[in-house]
């Protein structure tokens, strides 16, 4: 995605535009200020609240003496998920080692346009928990520039330091990030056919295939939020993993193929209802990384794709 350019002149420091005007310039940028914030903060719930706070404050100041809407409006996002990065600290009640960004999910067949907005640069799930692990400024200078192309001219003011200065925090968020190794294979239909065969393994209660798809070094988060802490957990190495996976091979038969963050996924949904999400870092023909999220509370606020055989929940 790129930083925006707005040649509209909604003002370019005459009056106050009508309400209206306001409303509409507005709304042409909420998509990609919820992709700012979606990648910022890894909650979408807090990125709609961002974005919110944004639009509260040009409605205020009415956009006087502003010529790049688009730019104003991202820098001042930005700020906002900065301040909410900063006090998230001291009030997260899971640990950070096992929390699992909020998932976008969507049918096996691909995602709606306002998903695929949000979506855009391929920000998968894994590489949302590595952004969870730099500072603030590193996450919004690497956010920003990297993903959004935004000068560190522009970004410097936001985190209070000098561009150079600026330019330093995305470069270490940058090393973080490859460090992490991410990056999934990009080809949706190997990863699917890897994922398939770890569900079939699952429901077979087949543990040397398990082993056989899984990554000798791969990693498992489990997420059950704070109201089941028991439950979250982080596993390590190919045979542990797939021992836990045996554990819950009566759920695997529940299983239905989902894209989660664009990449192959499995929700697990007996009766319909959703009790949790399993996305996969393919890459190589092994699963490099598994995340689940199994949040009653998270889940229940969550959007889910609508096709035969996974009915809309009641309610």
């Amino acid at each position: 995605m790129d930083f925006p350019r707005d040649d509209s002149g909604v003002s370019s420091g005459g009056g106050r535009p009508d309400a209206e005007t306001l409303v509409d310039r507005f709304e042409e940028h909420r998509a990609h200020l919820r992709a700012v914030g979606y990648r910022m903060l890894g909650s979408l719930s807090e990125a709609d609240d961002a974005v919110q706070e944004a639009w509260l404050r040009l409605n205020r100041t009415g956009a006087a003496g502003v010529d790049n809407l688009g730019g104003w409006l991202t820098t001042v996002t930005a700020r906002v998920c900065l301040d909410i990065l900063r006090s998230r600290t001291s009030r997260r009640e899971e640990p950070l080692d096992t929390h699992v960004p909020d998932p976008v999910v969507s049918g096996a067949a691909g995602s709606d346009p306002e998903q695929q907005a949000l979506l855009a640069d391929s920000v998968g799930l894994a590489l949302l928990v590595v952004l969870d692990t730099l500072g603030p400024a590193e996450r919004l200078a690497f956010v920003l520039h990297d993903m959004f192309h935004v000068p560190f001219d522009d970004i410097a003011p936001v985190v209070g330091r000098t561009p150079a200065a600026a330019r330093q925090l995305a470069s270490r968020a940058r090393r973080r990030v490859r460090g992490a190794d991410a990056a999934p294979d990009p080809d949706l239909r190997r990863q699917r056919v890897v994922v398939d065969a770890f569900l079939a393994a699952s429901r077979g209660g087949d543990f040397d295939a398990l082993v056989a798809v899984l990554d000798p070094d791969v990693v498992l988060r489990a997420d059950a939020g704070a109201g089941l802490p028991g439950v979250s957990k982080e596993i390590r190495g190919a045979r542990a993993v797939a021992e836990s996976a045996l554990m819950y091979s009566a759920a695997a038969a529940y299983g239905r193929p989902v894209l989660i963050n664009g990449a192959a996924g499995i929700v697990t949904a007996p009766g319909g209802n959703p009790v949790a999400l399993m996305a996969f870092t393919v890459r190589d023909g092994l699963i490099k990384q598994i995340h689940i999220l199994a949040d009653p509370d998270r889940l229940a606020g969550m959007r889910f794709p609508e096709f035969p055989e996974f009915p809309e929940r009641e309610g």
